[in-house]
């Protein structure tokens, strides 16, 4: 049998490494297509993805404003917060009100973090750092806040930071919209066919896992970076659900929202329409 080999990019999370497992350890079957995993964090694929350099690739909401041209969404594989989401924090307490004109560590400039952000209070200093080093640079005073995501959102008063403010439970207020976070997309160039299968893959892994908890959670652990496993699995709960198997009514109006007042507020230069790769299932 001669194999199509399909690269598949995702943050190296316990999140995404409870979705993926499935298909990284060869649970499922996948006929003739035989999937390779990249691991990186979120801001170098994002980066990548304009560049179309993977097949199907995890990425922002936010960056898909840069990709339309190139990639569509699959149906399954969303991160949608559900009141809650990326974390501003900062050494002393302080109010959301006064984070104007501040300094702020970001995660990256095409994160779905940076972009709520920028549609909550447009005027701050944007200091790019990797995810990682956000508590870093809040706590050596390069910045006056920072904003946190994947497991920073469970684990920042660990580090002694206080909590200015979820995104996630804001826009939710304002919205009455879960928050759309990041998704998988695949190249449109692949056909209606192979995109199909791929999804459908893709798909069956989330299931797996879904119905496999224990056993996917174990070998999220490894990609949790020390955190303890009541925590892990809170934190794959959050992001791999129910609502990741396919995009509702309400997510896909949430999406749409986002991109629509990213225009608005002039942080994405052009409107975007929100787009499925595959046909409804």
């Amino acid at each position: 049998m001669s194999y199509r080999h399909i690269t598949v990019a995702h943050s190296p999370d316990s999140d995404d490494a409870f979705m993926f497992y499935a298909l990284a350890t060869n649970k499922i079957k996948t006929g003739n297509l035989k999937f390779s995993h990249v691991l990186s964090d979120i801001e170098t694929l994002n980066r990548k993805a304009m560049e179309g350099e993977y097949e199907v690739t995890a990425i922002s909401f936010h960056a898909y404003a840069y990709l339309a041209d190139k990639y569509a969404f699959l149906r399954t594989g969303a991160s949608m917060g559900d009141r809650y989401g990326p974390i501003l924090v900062a050494e002393m307490p302080i109010k959301p009100q006064e984070l104007k004109g501040k300094v702020i560590a970001v995660p990256g400039s095409l994160t779905t973090a940076f972009l709520v952000l920028k549609i909550f209070e447009p005027d701050f200093t944007p200091l790019v750092v990797p995810f990682d080093k956000v508590f870093e640079s809040v706590l050596k005073q390069k910045a006056d806040a920072g904003l946190v995501i994947h497991e920073g959102q469970l684990t920042f008063a660990d580090s002694g930071l206080h909590k200015v403010l979820d995104l996630g439970e804001w826009w939710q207020k304002e919205t009455q919209l879960p928050l759309p976070l990041g998704g998988n997309v695949v190249k449109k160039d692949l056909g209606p066919q192979l995109i199909s299968e791929i999804g459908r893959y893709l798909r069956q892994s989330i299931e797996y896992a879904l119905e496999h908890r224990e056993e996917a959670l174990n070998y999220a652990l490894q990609f949790a970076r020390d955190m303890e496993t009541h925590l892990v699995d809170k934190f794959v709960g959050m992001y791999v659900n129910e609502r990741t198997l396919d995009y509702g009514e309400a997510e896909c109006r949430a999406v749409q929202l986002l991109l629509d007042m990213g225009y608005e507020r002039k942080v994405i230069g052009h409107p975007v329409k929100f787009e499925f790769a595959e046909e409804p299932i």
